[in-house]
């Protein structure tokens, strides 16, 4: 029984080590992308392509998922509100709900799922065929060359996205809360100014950049180490995209924990 238990106990106590040291690593990472962002020459090329190939499969699926996205806030919303009897706050809160918190965290997703899982697939084949090796007994360091584009790229579709999400999505609540509740455009629209402010755009677009640079830099942590082979390529996308969700989620509660005690809520 005590044999049993001191395996148990060794087993947690390497995973815990694991952890820390995989924690420390994606650590050191993101340190060498800040520092290798100021190294010239950049790589622009590498950045353009990059951020259009993310844009490109991100676009449709954000646009999407905004659509029913804003419907489902603004009739659940709408229905809440009316029951408390605040109609006119109907626009209002929809707003608060989608750019606060709803866009950035569909951005985050998206970006996360479909572009952070390219980015490791992409630097794990890289790796597994040595082009890394290869890179760094050439003097040419891996991270200022492939690692500082992507996480830019991720970075800037990140914000760009949520902006569409934002819009998208304030436009799917608005043609729900009118066409389906019956409400009515101009109260709709006039409640913008009652409770959201131009503070909450700018913690939305931090929100989305911060996200971006999370997901950029675990997918490329992952593609950098992958383990055995083409196998441990598919493993290092499935575990970078389960770490950033995780890491996302965690990230979008401090964020918005200090946000609300800096900024203080609007009264209509």
């Amino acid at each position: 029984m005590t044999s049993v238990a001191q395996r148990g106990a060794a087993k947690i106590a390497k995973a815990g080590d694991g952890a820390l040291t995989q924690t420390g690593n994606i650590v050191q990472l993101f340190v060498d992308v800040a520092r290798q962002l100021f190294v010239r020459p950049f790589q622009v090329r590498e950045f353009i392509q990059q951020a259009w190939f993310i844009a490109s499969v991100t676009i449709l699926p954000t646009a999407l998922i905004a659509i029913p996205f804003g419907a489902i806030v603004s009739l659940q919303t709408g229905s809440l509100i009316k029951q408390l009897g605040a109609e006119s706050y109907t626009g209002a809160a929809s707003v608060l709900v989608v750019v606060q918190q709803g866009s950035p965290l569909v951005t985050s997703l998206l970006v996360a799922g479909a572009a952070g899982s390219a980015v490791a697939a992409d630097l794990g084949s890289r790796t597994i065929r040595e082009e890394i090796d290869a890179m760094e007994v050439l003097g040419i360091n891996p991270v200022q060359r492939l690692v500082v584009p992507r996480v830019l790229a991720m970075v800037l579709v990140a914000m760009l996205l949520n902006g569409l999400v934002a819009v998208v999505g304030i436009a799917g609540g608005y043609f729900f809360n009118v066409i389906v509740q019956g409400g009515t455009p101009g109260a709709y629209l006039a409640s913008f100014g009652a409770l959201a402010q131009l503070p909450d755009l700018y913690i939305s677009t931090f929100k989305a950049a911060i996200f971006g640079i999370i997901a950029g830099v675990i997918a490329a942590y992952k593609g950098l180490n992958p383990k055995g082979g083409p196998k441990g390529v598919g493993e290092a996308v499935n575990q970078s995209v389960v770490v950033t969700f995780l890491l996302l989620f965690f990230a979008n509660l401090i964020i918005t924990a200090v946000f609300l005690q800096i900024v203080p809520p609007k009264v209509g």
